[in-house]
């Protein structure tokens, strides 16, 4: 066999050495479907990972980001190309783009969730303002939709911030107390990165320090962020999904936080694919898992 490599030219023997360890191509009949996920161990990549397992599917989970995700969505629909992707509602994919979720018969992704504000014990005794703030922070996701539209469209999160709250002085005034705390400090609020989170962590920190706090937004996944606002590391986090996509790290730490309760309802997630996309229900995609190539 080395005398055989010896002889070959170089881009034989590594034709030939990825025929072997990776398979032939050519018939294509052992390749598996792609979805394209976001950050691995985000709450909707293990609902994903659940989903392959209880429906059976042929497809390999890919981790990506929430950007490159959309990324990958872009180019695909640009091309009229089918794609699946992990999706959640709010996000301005659905504002820009004709798309739509697979159903799912078996309940894997769950219904409805709700976007929690959770706060470190304590936070009620020592900040009580900061506390009374994110308790009243309440708003729809075609709220939260416009401040994503406006960073997608090249603000930054808190100029998208600022733009929402000119816009809605009523509903912002509203979560503000009627008499301000003497005394002010500094707020340490964590999220995941994905664009809704984004989103609503600046809009607070916005509305936080026109009361006249000082506020900093410590983006990390999302094991870091529900350790650290259960050992006190975080003041408040307003980007806790809720039953589902967050629910085991909730399980863990609910006993040492203060769950305030959703600051946004009617949020969704699952898998998602243009509306061109001649499929309707993820039980269907093994039979059509050679165009999500």
């Amino acid at each position: 066999m080395r005398r055989f490599f010896k002889v070959m030219p170089l881009a034989v023997v590594l034709v030939l050495l990825t025929s072997v360890l990776f398979g032939c191509g050519g018939g294509g009949g052992d390749a598996k479907g792609k979805i394209v996920g976001i950050e691995p161990g985000a709450g909707i990549m293990s609902a994903t990972e659940a989903a392959i397992e209880q429906y059976g599917l042929d497809f390999q989970l890919q981790d990506s980001s929430s950007a490159a995700m959309a990324a990958s969505l872009k180019r695909a629909i640009d091309n009229e190309e089918w794609i699946v992707v992990t999706g959640w509602t709010p996000h301005w994919k659905f504002a820009q783009w004709d798309l739509k979720y697979l159903d799912d018969p078996k309940g894997v992704y769950g219904g409805e969730e709700e976007i929690a504000t959770i706060a470190r014990t304590g936070l009620k005794d020592d900040m009580p303002e900061v506390y009374e703030i994110l308790d009243k922070f309440y708003w729809a996701p075609a709220d939260m939709e416009a401040v994503m539209l406006d960073i997608q469209g090249g603000m930054t999160p808190d100029e998208a911030a600022e733009k929402w709250i000119e816009n809605n002085q009523d509903k912002v005034n509203a979560w503000l107390p009627e008499q301000e705390a003497a005394e002010k400090g500094k707020v340490t609020l964590g999220y995941v990165e994905w664009d809704s989170e984004i989103a609503s962590t600046h809009l607070v920190k916005n509305v936080l320090e026109k009361a006249g706090y000082q506020v900093e937004p410590v983006a990390v996944d999302a094991g870091v962020m529900w350790t650290g606002i259960a050992n006190g590391d975080f003041d408040a986090i307003v980007s806790a999904w809720l039953p589902l996509t967050h629910g085991d790290y909730y399980a863990k730490v609910k006993d040492n936080v203060d769950n305030l309760g959703p600051n946004l309802e009617g949020a969704k997630i699952g898998l998602v694919v243009p509306t061109y996309v001649t499929i309707d229900s993820i039980e269907e995609l093994n039979d059509v898992k050679d165009k999500f190539q």
